[in-house]
């Protein structure tokens, strides 16, 4: 069923006028969630479905919480930015959008029901909310990791971005399921209004929870409510991602012991602080850091460390205001900068880093090939340093200009040239 509809939807984009389908496409949407929903038999209504949603650490969060479902024991599913799985089968989300379109979240949910899932974690972003991608969904659970400035110009506002975030909340309020469990970050004003909502339960979570945080370049550890935590992943802001992700879950009933279990042998995150080890003696690093606030962090998250910083962190069409403020703060925090292409789309790629350039008070490396950038930053490494590459983390493609997608991957790029780099050695 969801490939008919792709394939008829594509056929009716080339046929049918933009100026016919713009004032119908609303009802087009919430027609083509429902009739989805109803073809694959509103599999939502069946499985405990913990949403996510948050301007950072969504899919951080994501994976944290089906790591803790699961080693509590229940058969999972999971969508997100980076994968899709259902238990152990996984697959990379090879797609430029976390929850796609035209019935993939039914289908997929239908996928996990045979396979035997009780509960589904999946990423909501407020991109999907322009589309009703999260009508249906059917929540028992939403959690907010936190509001900050991001996709302004898709939506028009940050207020309208917010209300895009509402509307996500509102899903758990309109959800026919008994009960509904509200979890958000309460250090962030934007997320705390949202516990208002007129749901079964609503918790709060925040930073002065957490006691004795500590973390170097490989892992974070903090105590909560009593409970040692240890994470085998890098970055103390990590901390309050796992904070969202075991609030979650103890609204469940998952006792804070499994919780620290799951937590302590979490797998890889792919694309989120990803440390890339090849027998290099410097640190290597991929991350997606799209907002100033998480470029900060990554780069904290490294204080003993010469750095060396690839840039490509904002794409075109959106967000404009942060390109020179990611340039500064870069040229703050790292020894050496190299500027590099992202995701142009239909804007001019030296015009974007250029943008980025004029936060700078020392003059970058501007390298436009996003390959060759990586190669001249593992090059100019030194035993000890970090070299932290941001802007795409797990992303599939650099989107060009019409449409063009080339496809790419940050670690894979990584990996053939410390191969190389290693070789000469």
């Amino acid at each position: 069923m969801y490939e008919l509809v792709n394939r008829v939807v594509r056929i009716l984009k080339k046929i049918v006028p933009e100026s016919v389908v713009r004032p119908l496409r609303p009802m087009y949407h919430r027609a083509l969630s429902f009739f989805m929903a109803l073809s694959y038999g509103f599999p939502a209504q069946k499985l405990t479905v913990i949403g996510v949603t948050g301007t950072k650490g969504k899919s951080t969060t994501a994976e944290m919480l089906f790591s803790i479902l699961r080693t509590a024991g229940h058969k999972t599913a999971l969508i997100s930015t980076i994968r899709f799985a259902i238990e152990d089968d996984s697959e990379p989300n090879r797609y430029k959008m976390t929850l796609q379109g035209r019935g993939f979240a039914q289908a997929f949910m239908r996928r996990a029901l045979k396979a035997g899932c009780t509960h589904l974690v999946i990423e909501v972003t407020s991109e999907s909310v322009l589309q009703y991608r999260h009508r249906f969904l059917d929540l028992d659970g939403l959690v907010v990791t936190n509001i900050q400035r991001e996709h302004i110009e898709s939506h028009g506002s940050f207020e309208k971005y917010v209300a895009a975030k509402r509307a996500i909340v509102e899903t758990l309020v309109r959800s026919p399921k008994h009960s509904r469990t509200l979890v958000a970050n309460t250090d962030i004003p934007e997320s705390r209004v949202f516990l208002s909502a007129p749901v079964s339960k609503s918790i709060g979570f925040s930073a002065s929870e957490l006691k004795n945080i500590s973390g170097d370049e490989r892992s974070v550890s903090f105590e909560y409510s009593g409970i040692h935590f240890s994470l085998p992943i890098t970055g103390i802001f990590n901390a309050m991602n796992a904070l969202a992700a075991i609030k979650t879950a103890e609204a469940f009933g998952v006792p804070l012991e499994t919780c620290a279990k799951a937590l302590g042998k979490l797998s890889r995150i792919s694309g989120r602080v990803e440390h890339i080890d090849a027998g290099q003696d410097f640190i290597v690093v991929v991350d997606y850091a799209h907002t100033p606030d998480s470029l900060q962090a990554l780069y904290d998250a490294f204080p003993k460390n010469r750095k060396i910083c690839v840039l490509g962190n904002t794409g075109g069409g959106r967000d404009t205001w942060k390109r020179p403020e990611m340039g500064r703060i870069a040229d703050e925090a790292c020894e050496k900068v190299i500027l590099t292409n992202e995701d142009p789309y239909d804007e001019d790629p030296r015009a974007i880093v250029d943008a980025m350039a004029r936060g700078m008070k020392r003059p970058p490396l501007i390298i436009m090939d996003r390959r060759e950038a990586i190669r001249a930053a593992l090059m100019a490494a030194r035993t000890g340093d970090a070299v932290l590459i941001s802007g795409k983390g797990t992303d599939p493609f650099i989107m060009g200009a019409r449409g063009a997608r080339l496809p790419w991957s940050d670690a894979g790029v990584v990996r053939e040239e410390l191969e190389r780099l290693l070789a000469k050695v």
